[in-house]
């Protein structure tokens, strides 16, 4: 069985989105600057449909190895559509990746909103689930196989997952930004609800610093 992983890029200061978020801006105010270190990046732009080229270095071996390792991904509505509310209502209810989403595993998305079951092309199944963050773990457990479970997000998911002490590795990839706002990824997480022992620098790079720690509860 492989680990529980929760992958994110956080600023300086702590957040993993700015503020002010919006449909068309879901990251929020300069958000989309936490995530400059990877767009360039060879494995980036091919699992997004963006033809050849791209960077060949330390970050992008991280992020290959972390795709590699990766069977199956669970996130929560807001960052699947960036909506709220019966599926009927969302302008956005057919997320933002369009036929061919980049996940190319079965994704399981938290919602209180039942909804059928959606093959994409690439590989990628959405499943919608309604009966909590236990549940979606089991599911995703058992579509994983031997491979790791990605919790891809957002922050309110990421803190359930961590709360429950169901993480087992947390990857930080540390932007040299600062946002002064938006949202934090450790917002409301007591101290002893869990304690992150770091494993290692993974790499530090002049775009980004890799960070990893072990979940301990």
């Amino acid at each position: 069985m492989g680990k529980v992983r929760l992958d994110v890029s956080m600023s300086l200061d702590g957040f993993i989105a700015g503020p002010d978020a919006t449909l068309e801006a879901p990251l929020g105010v300069n958000g989309l600057d936490l995530h400059d270190w990877v767009f360039g990046l060879k494995t980036f732009r091919e699992t997004h449909g963006m033809g050849e080229g791209g960077l060949e270095n330390r970050d992008d071996e991280i992020v290959a190895e972390s795709l590699a390792s990766t069977g199956a991904v669970i996130m929560g509505r807001k960052m699947f559509s960036g909506g709220a509310g019966p599926w009927e209502d969302d302008p956005n209810a057919a997320a933002w990746w369009g036929d061919e989403p980049p996940f190319g595993v079965s994704v399981f998305v938290l919602t209180h909103h039942p909804r059928a079951t959606e093959h994409k092309t690439g590989g990628t199944t959405f499943v919608f689930v309604t009966d909590g963050i236990e549940s979606a773990l089991g599911q995703a457990r058992d579509a994983a196989g031997d491979k790791d479970v990605l919790v891809a997000g957002g922050a309110d998911v990421a803190q359930q997952y961590l709360r429950a002490g169901l993480l087992d590795e947390l990857q930080v990839h540390l932007a040299p930004v600062f946002l002064g706002g938006g949202t934090r990824l450790f917002d409301g997480i007591a101290p002893d609800s869990a304690g992150l022992v770091p494993e290692r620098v993974v790499a530090a790079t002049p775009s980004v610093t890799h960070l990893r720690y072990s979940v301990r509860v």
